[in-house]
């Protein structure tokens, strides 16, 4: 059942999608929890983009462009030590990707290419050949090409505009992948999977699901956020087959009641779990109005006075909605949500009721400030 909450004033939440039931709420454990071991690897290298139109780095300003500028020309036989330069079309950067789990040799991966020095924007430039290391310090991967960028500077003599970011940049395919990194899936005796939102119950109900389908005792919950499996004898040295069955089980996920909150976009996000104990709420926005009005007096004519201004001040308080409405005991989220909405308050004053009815202890919830 999907319910839109709406409330007065300001969007705090577009759709919120509430489960009418456990039927309805299923996942697949291929979307509750990952292989423990089967994950990406952050590669990140330094490197030099060339062939900018005048908008790279200046090399007076940043030295580690201008010394890797001259290392770069000396491993190709040019020799310019001691020699001034004077180019505006290199740029120092830093080159990032994810190593994706189980990847071969001679396959490609993206990167990100972002400026470190003081260049304007890296449009038309070509990344050099840049070795891409994994947290060993080895070289996994091998980074060259042209950057495509999001974003864009121009500039005239008196006024410039820039949409986006013009100093990150990304290669699709710009990596080679020259070192693999080995794990044998198929050779284990056990698997872990990992639970994305750790939860006692749902970790039991993973393995519950798993032992099942499989008519044994092979799964088990170690703790809310790990499942350990036991490769059965028909799946020996095929855990891949294995793992291509349980992923579909599907499974009813329980997660804890918690209110997340954002001040700064005043947007609210309540788990259809949320509830609350017996308590009345009334809320009202006092408004107070001061208005300057000055009149001027002026002498009779002939006479010896002088024109003067007289102040007049009009002061109007005025208090809106005067309601007081009542939460009734273990309310579902919905009803709360429609009485808060009945008050006609906007998402400001939702947010301060939301934590003063938690700080009454009435709300069997958690609230999250983001």
């Amino acid at each position: 059942m999907t319910w839109s909450l709406r409330v007065a004033g300001a969007m705090i939440l577009a759709w919120l999608l509430i489960g009418a039931g456990p039927a309805g709420a299923t996942s697949r454990i291929k979307d509750l929890a990952n292989i423990e071991g089967v994950r990406q690897n952050q590669l990140i290298g330094y490197g030099l983009v060339v062939g900018l139109n005048g908008t790279g780095d200046t090399l007076n300003n940043i030295p580690f462009t201008k010394q890797s500028l001259q290392a770069m020309l000396e491993r190709m036989g040019v020799n310019i030590r001691g020699q001034t330069i004077r180019t505006g079309n290199v740029a120092a950067v830093m080159v990032t990707a994810n190593l994706p789990p189980f990847s071969t040799q001679g396959t490609r991966i993206d990167v990100t290419v972002s400026a470190l020095g003081d260049a304007k924007s890296l449009q038309g430039g070509t990344l050099l050949v840049t070795p891409l290391l994994g947290a060993d310090g080895n070289v996994y991967a091998v980074g060259q090409g042209s950057l495509a960028i999001g974003g864009f500077q121009a500039e005239g003599a008196a006024a410039s505009i820039t949409r986006g970011v013009p100093t990150v940049g990304r290669i699709a395919n710009g990596a080679i992948i020259e070192r693999e990194i080995e794990f044998a899936l198929n050779r284990m005796p056990n698997i872990r999977l990992a639970l994305r939102n750790a939860d006692f119950t749902t970790a039991k109900r993973i393995a519950a699901a798993v032992n099942d389908f499989l008519g044994t005792k092979t799964a088990q919950p170690v703790d809310p956020s790990t499942v350990e499996l036991s490769i059965p004898s028909e799946f020996k040295g095929n855990a891949v087959a294995l793992l291509t069955e349980i992923e579909q089980l599907q499974v009813d996920p329980d997660l804890p009641a918690k209110i997340i909150i954002d001040e700064r976009s005043g947007i609210i996000v309540m788990g259809r779990d949320v509830r609350v104990a017996t308590v009345a709420v009334a809320q009202g926005n006092l408004t107070v109005t001061i208005s300057e009005s000055p009149q001027v007096s002026q002498p009779n004519p002939l006479s010896r006075g002088r024109t003067v201004v007289t102040p007049n001040t009009r002061v109007g308080v005025q208090e809106e909605g005067k309601k007081l409405a009542l939460v009734k005991d273990g309310v579902s989220l919905q009803q709360l949500v429609d009485g808060l909405n009945g008050l006609g308050i906007g998402p400001r004053d939702l947010i301060s009721i939301l934590q003063a009815i938690k700080a009454a202890g009435a709300i069997q919830a958690d609230i999250e400030v983001m």
